[in-house]
């Protein structure tokens, strides 16, 4: 059983070499300060420079310095979950590597669970990142405010606090860590807010690129879609399957009415093939929610792979 520690910080890291030694510093501080057992979780995530030769270094100078090194890199989200099978904080920070979220914040995250928040996410109410990440990012928190109904201002940041029981009920996958906050109110757990001092980026590059305006947008129809209907389904896709077979049918049953009673032709009506059309889309709804609800059966599986742990 793991031994219990009051708090875990998990970082996910690609490509950070110049920046994880500055901010373990920067955390080694203001943890000690406040008194508080903690463990740093550095997730490598396939990095290509030092990173991990830095993270060692830092490890064997303190046993407190936990190291996740990936095969390859997977993405924040493995990071993230690989993170939380790993943390034995009650209270369980996630950060980024590049200095951009202040250590110096994490009091007022700890304070505002004390509130009885399960999930406090941070605002970066002044934001120092160029414009092509700033603007799509408000277009998509307000999209995941109107979808979701989770009134958060800047779901997407990283700087995030977590009671325990969140972490180990709230799964995340493909690019899903934008959304944890919405996810974590579908669970039921009260999620909340507060303002942070961002920093500009002083080393390295932003990983940020327009791939990710397309697979954000496509992350939240997944939420939305997982937060109605995870456990069902077939609820989905069946009453797409009910609406365009009941369509159907009345097609062809207005169309059996006039052959057999008023002897009309109907072999080369359009309407005979969207009928027969509609009532096999129909069946093929039915029986993607059936796969569906055969698959939500099953037990996920882990979706990186873990090449090394140092403890």
């Amino acid at each position: 059983m793991k031994e219990e520690t009051d708090i875990s910080i998990i970082i996910p890291a690609y490509n950070e070499q110049e920046n994880v030694s500055l901010l373990y510093k920067e955390l080694k501080i203001v943890l000690e300060n406040i008194n508080k057992s903690f463990e740093l979780i550095f997730v490598d995530d396939g990095s290509t420079d030092k990173t991990l030769e830095n993270l060692k270094y830092l490890h064997e100078k303190d046993s407190r310095v936990k190291i996740i090194v990936f095969e390859k890199n997977f993405k924040k989200s493995a990071a993230l979950s690989a993170g939380f099978n790993e943390a034995k904080g009650r209270i369980v920070f996630t950060m980024d590597a590049d200095l951009q979220d202040d250590p110096k914040e994490i009091p007022k995250f700890l304070k505002k669970l004390d509130e009885g928040y399960d999930l406090v996410s941070g605002w970066k109410f002044k934001r120092f990142d160029p414009i092509t990440k700033t603007l799509p990012s408000k277009f998509f928190n307000f999209l995941t405010r109107k979808m979701t109904g989770v009134n958060i201002h800047d779901s997407n940041c990283g700087f995030k606090a977590y009671k325990q029981r969140v972490i180990k009920n709230v799964s995340v996958y493909g690019e899903l860590h934008r959304y944890i906050p919405a996810l974590s109110n579908w669970k039921g757990f009260k999620v909340g807010e507060i303002k942070v001092c961002h920093r500009p980026r002083k080393f390295g590059k932003s990983k940020y690129g327009t791939k990710r305006l397309v697979s954000g947008f496509l992350d939240l129809i997944t939420v939305k879609f997982l937060t109605e209907f995870d456990k069902k389904p077939l609820h989905f896709f069946g009453s797409i399957g009910l609406i365009s077979g009941f369509a159907g049918f009345l097609m062809l049953l207005y169309l059996f009415i006039l052959k057999l009673f008023l002897s009309k032709s109907i072999g080369q009506r359009p309407l005979l093939l969207l009928g027969i059309l509609l009532v096999i889309l129909s069946v093929q709804f039915f029986s993607l929610g059936l796969l569906g609800e055969m698959v939500t059966f099953n037990s996920k599986k882990e979706n990186y792979i873990i090449k090394e742990t140092i403890q």
